[in-house]
């Protein structure tokens, strides 16, 4: 099974489900004019191809006490050391992404915390002592805007 496998159906499931993964299969199947079953066998098949890889929960960080969402251009001593510190980056808990980029930063990060003193710490004692990160700049957000799935 490749790419070329997936078809108009396929993606109406996918969209739906992009738009709210707590729906039921019964209702994207009422939804589109194709059984339950059709609708499980074509998610198992996206399963299959990589293309779905999961399900997520979307958290609104705020109402837990996690008031600060900045982003982290990171710098390294060497490129090289991206795959070292990256997976050194996946141990710290208030880091929610983390992308490989071209431009000015070698990693640009997403990181949650509760408050500025949170935030510093969490920089100075986690992120800036991980050997390879030559220095980071960091951007606090004051408002996400938009947050959504892309329409396919």
């Amino acid at each position: 099974m490749d790419i070329s496998d997936i078809d108009q159906v396929d993606k109406q499931i996918l969209s739906i489900l992009m738009m709210d993964a707590k729906i039921p299969y019964t209702e994207i199947a009422k939804r589109i004019h194709v059984s339950g079953g059709t609708v499980h066998v074509r998610m198992k098949k996206l399963e299959s191809l990589g293309i779905v890889t999961g399900s997520a929960l979307t958290v609104n960080y705020e109402k837990l006490g996690f008031d600060i969402s900045a982003f982290l251009g990171i710098y390294l001593d060497k490129s090289s050391l991206y795959a070292e510190v990256a997976k050194e980056l996946a141990d710290i808990p208030e880091i929610v992404g983390a992308h490989y980029t071209t431009g000015l930063y070698n990693i640009f990060a997403k990181i949650v915390c509760k408050d500025t003193n949170h935030l510093r710490d969490v920089l100075h004692d986690k992120i800036q002592r991980i050997e390879g990160i030559q220095r980071t700049e960091t951007f606090i957000s004051l408002e996400e805007h938009i947050n959504r799935p892309l329409k396919i």
